[in-house]
């Protein structure tokens, strides 16, 4: 009896290590092939090139490399001296169109009370009307350009569009520019979130509104995200455009397909948003809805060392 006790015994610790071993292995596979989680993450922000709308020489650089800047805020300044010129004369010409104007409403307004055909012939009355209107057109032209000239001189002041950070930036007083060049970057930092590039065979698990964990490479702080979009597609790599637009498929197929990278955008708060550093590695975790802020999860992330 003692011996078929300790056989059992024997086969029941067997049979609980396998078991055990069952499950870890399925709980591996889960998590390394199911589980919506991915080491290819990164952060990113949208990037605005700052370049001048008029042309000159560069007066005054008023950040530095790196800087934080605000919206509005002065860049940099292109010199003023022609703009200031132009917006004189400008106002000159205006000036003088405006008396002409004057005059030739002055003189509408006094044939206009003489009697047409009798006192006032109809063709000098068509003339006048004919002044008055070419007269008219040359003021609002005038006007035209004066708002012109005040806002190429208004433009000579380049200013940050977007909060961000002066980036890459090796602009110095001296240097000629032409409209539309870009010549540093400026990034906005409102727009910082992190892109998780995820295997298609993940998405099913993937919802707007998870809660996310994201661990940035070289740091054990995890911060704490939610899932905000899905991409809507990815280029086909097997398909192009041939040369009569008709489609030109690759003729070649790998019976071993490897699932395809889907970005996901995940947003982040504000606050965690201040000493990100765009373009930096990222392990993203989705841990799905109810799990926020689950220390087990975001535990299992950081020791993981992903």
């Amino acid at each position: 009896m003692k011996a078929v006790l300790n056989s059992l015994r024997r086969f029941s610790l067997t049979g609980l290590a396998v078991l055990f071993a069952l499950w870890a292995g399925y709980k591996l596979w889960d998590y390394y092939f199911d589980a919506p989680w991915t080491r290819d993450g990164h952060v990113r922000a949208d990037v605005v090139p700052v370049a001048a709308d008029v042309s000159g020489f560069v007066a005054e650089v008023l950040v530095r490399d790196n800087q934080q800047v605000r919206i509005g805020d002065v860049l940099f300044r292109i010199d003023r001296a022609r703009y200031e010129i132009a917006l004189r004369q400008a106002e000159a010409v205006q000036v003088g169109k405006r008396a002409q104007l004057d005059n030739a409403n002055a003189d509408l307004k006094r044939y206009s009370a003489l009697t047409p055909g009798v006192v006032v012939s109809s063709q000098r009355m068509d003339q006048v009307v004919a002044t008055q209107g070419s007269a008219q057109a040359a003021y609002d032209q005038a006007v035209a350009d004066v708002a012109l000239a005040k806002l190429n001189l208004e433009r000579s002041e380049v200013r940050a569009a977007v909060n961000g950070i002066v980036t890459n930036m090796e602009l110095r007083p001296g240097t000629y520019l032409t409209p539309g060049k870009g010549v540093m970057a400026l990034l906005d930092t409102d727009t910082l979130h992190i892109q998780g590039y995820f295997e298609e065979t993940k998405l099913q698990r993937i919802h707007i509104g998870d809660p996310v964990a994201v661990l940035l490479m070289g740091s054990s702080e995890v911060l704490q995200g939610k899932v905000e979009s899905v991409a809507a597609g990815i280029e086909d790599r097997d398909r192009s455009s041939g040369s009569n637009l008709l489609a030109n498929v690759n003729p070649t197929f790998n019976w071993v397909r490897l699932a395809q990278r889907v970005p996901v955008r995940i947003a982040l708060d504000r606050a965690q948003r201040n000493e990100l550093v765009a373009g930096a590695t990222a392990t993203v975790e989705v841990m799905g809805s109810g799990k926020a802020g689950d220390g087990r999860q975001t535990s299992k992330l950081a020791a993981a060392g992903v």
